[in-house]
């Protein structure tokens, strides 16, 4: 890729490091008030269902308390690079291409040198366009829509010089201005490609604050989680057993969600565009737990309860 990432100072990967001790025995409490103060403004109305699907993917087990701040049982979870195939009737589209075929040479190396050993996919990952060739039946498909765009979630677009892209403009125009792309963010997947720029231009849903629906029909709705980059989005989609919630990586395990516990400080600090942010958009997706199926992308089994 031709664009450098902008690298964090040392006193950035220092106070990360450091925050990951202090996280270990001190996490961040919830934000009860806050918490106690989000209106919950209901679910679309839609009489039309699409099909959620994980591609096939590899699962490394990494330490818990990287993932999870202060979560120390279990020992280590699985994670996992995926992606994910929503089928509608009007179009069937990817979210978070994920991986490219020589990812450690096509993406990883472009990052800072001390992120690449902590975010390096194992070597029998499976590359995004080798799922899509695996999917039974499977046919072409007529868009790609990441929730953001860092490395791991985009790169697989390398494969599929062709196929459009929809985008949120915020986070689009986060990741292409400016001279050097942000830490983690990849141009040279959105380059030279058709680009279909979206707004979160409609009203709040369930407990979050703006949305896009993307086919006019409720079916699917893309919803703000602001925070782990100035644009992110999830994927609100009603499949025939109930809503499916793709949540990219404002949360990188459910078990975040469940205990409000923001990501561990190595490598969350320099994960995480807003820190702040992102801890209150956790608070939004836990209160809407026990309405929709909420799926990290990274978190291997969460993506087990969705067909294969």
């Amino acid at each position: 890729m031709s664009d450098a990432v902008k690298s964090p100072t040392l006193a950035a990967c220092c106070g990360a490091v450091a925050s990951l001790a202090t996280g270990l025995v001190r996490p961040r409490r919830p934000d009860q008030r806050f918490l106690r103060g989000l209106t919950d403004a209901g679910l679309p109305d839609t009489a039309v269902s699409v099909t959620v699907s994980a591609l096939r993917q590899v699962p490394r087990s990494v330490p818990t308390a990287l993932i999870v701040e202060g979560l120390r049982q279990p020992r280590r979870i699985e994670n996992s690079l995926l992606s994910f195939v929503i089928t509608h009737p009007e179009a069937t589209f990817i979210v978070d291409p994920s991986v490219c075929l020589d990812v450690g040479s096509r993406a990883v190396a472009d990052l800072p040198a001390f992120l690449r050993v902590a975010v390096r996919p194992p070597a029998d990952t499976v590359a995004t366009v080798t799922a899509l060739r695996e999917r039974p039946g499977s046919g072409g498909l007529d868009f790609a829509l990441p929730t953001h765009t860092h490395w791991d979630h985009v790169c697989g677009l390398l494969d599929l010089p062709e196929l459009p892209v929809h985008l949120h403009g915020r986070e689009h125009d986060w990741v292409m201005q400016g001279s050097i792309a942000p830490v983690g963010g990849v141009r040279e997947a959105l380059r030279g490609r058709g680009i279909v720029r979206y707004e979160l231009d409609g009203p709040p849903v369930l407990t979050f604050a703006a949305s896009h629906d993307l086919f006019g029909d409720g079916s699917v709705v893309l919803v703000d989680l602001a925070g782990h980059t100035p644009g992110s989005v999830g994927v609100l989609a009603h499949t025939a057993t109930g809503w499916v919630l793709l949540a990219g990586d404002a949360a990188w395990h459910t078990a975040q969600i469940d205990l409000i516990r923001q990501k561990a400080g190595f490598p969350g600090e320099l994960a995480d565009d807003d820190r702040h942010e992102t801890f209150l958009t956790l608070h939004r997706l836990h209160a809407v737990k026990d309405r929709v199926t909420i799926i990290p992308t990274h978190d291997h089994h969460a993506a087990q309860q969705l067909p294969t």
